[in-house]
């Protein structure tokens, strides 16, 4: 017995990588998957459809149940597609894991209105579609749900070069906590994971030179978001989880003590004068 015996699971970008990992992950607990992925280079560029066909394989040879998706996440279109296949195949929809995800790194000077809309249109717009379309499905079961969401270390901090990717994340985020709010009292749960993992999109960073690969596989992020997907976790809801290697931690927002004046509103000077108190 798996622990997510009976569960039917989306996973978006799931081609390979992160995604990848967790589609397996997911299957060998037991859920059917639904594997999403157009198959694109890591700038969105092109489209495969066996990406997707090719996890499939791998999942029912291990004795899963799978479905192959090649629609686009950032499209209404495609969401109710990719939903569509799950419903179509398996009667029914308990997870979504929202890992799709492209590059266009270029610095902020020389970035084009094309980079920033096409990774807003697959990070922040396609979670915002695959996630409303799976919460309507499971909200009408009425059997509550599981959502995660990913978001990123440059979403959290900023990466120079990426001002589209960091700016879509970092709205990940935002999202990941209204849907926690919204969506608990339908009995769905709604998490978000800001991994540090090597994959296509990572493996040239400059982080990952000198380091074992092994020591940041994506499996350490499945099994993580695994966790978040089962009754075990029913209880933790809009949470942002950084997954880095073996180890996993919490993002919360923190203030510092900041300043305070009673009498009259602050000047120029006083503010330079106080400023170490406000922010490093």
């Amino acid at each position: 017995m798996g622990i997510l015996d009976g569960k039917v699971a989306i996973v978006t970008g799931a081609g390979g990588g992160i995604g990848r990992a967790e589609a397996l992950a997911l299957a060998a607990a037991g859920a059917k998957v639904v594997v999403n992925d157009l198959g694109t280079a890591t700038d969105g560029s092109g489209r495969n459809v066996g990406a997707a066909e090719t996890v499939v394989r791998e999942i029912r040879a291990a004795g899963g149940q799978a479905a192959a998706n090649a629609d686009s996440v950032a499209t209404r279109e495609g969401a109710k597609a990719i939903m569509a296949t799950a419903i179509n195949a398996f009667g029914r929809l308990d997870i979504l894991v929202n890992n799709a995800g492209i590059l266009r790194d270029k610095s902020f000077l020389k970035m084009t209105d094309d980079m920033w809309d096409i990774v807003h249109a697959v990070h922040l717009k396609g979670t915002f579609l695959c996630a409303q379309e799976a919460a309507g499905v499971m909200k009408d079961q009425g059997q509550g749900g599981r959502i995660v969401n990913t978001t990123s270390l440059s979403g959290i901090y900023g990466l120079f070069g990426q001002a589209n990717y960091s700016a879509a994340k970092a709205g990940v985020v935002g999202l990941t906590r209204v849907l926690g709010m919204e969506l608990e009292r339908f009995g769905i749960t709604c998490n978000a994971i800001a991994p540090i993992a090597v994959t296509r999109l990572t493996e040239s960073l400059p982080m990952f030179a000198d380091v074992d690969p092994a020591q940041f596989s994506p499996e350490h992020v499945a099994t993580v978001v695994l966790f978040l997907c089962s009754e075990a976790a029913s209880h933790v809801n809009g949470k942002i989880l950084a997954v880095e290697g073996t180890r996993v931690y919490e993002y919360t927002v923190g203030k510092t003590a900041g300043i305070e004046k009673k009498d009259g509103a602050w000047t120029q000077d006083e503010l330079a004068r106080e400023w170490s108190k406000v922010g490093q």
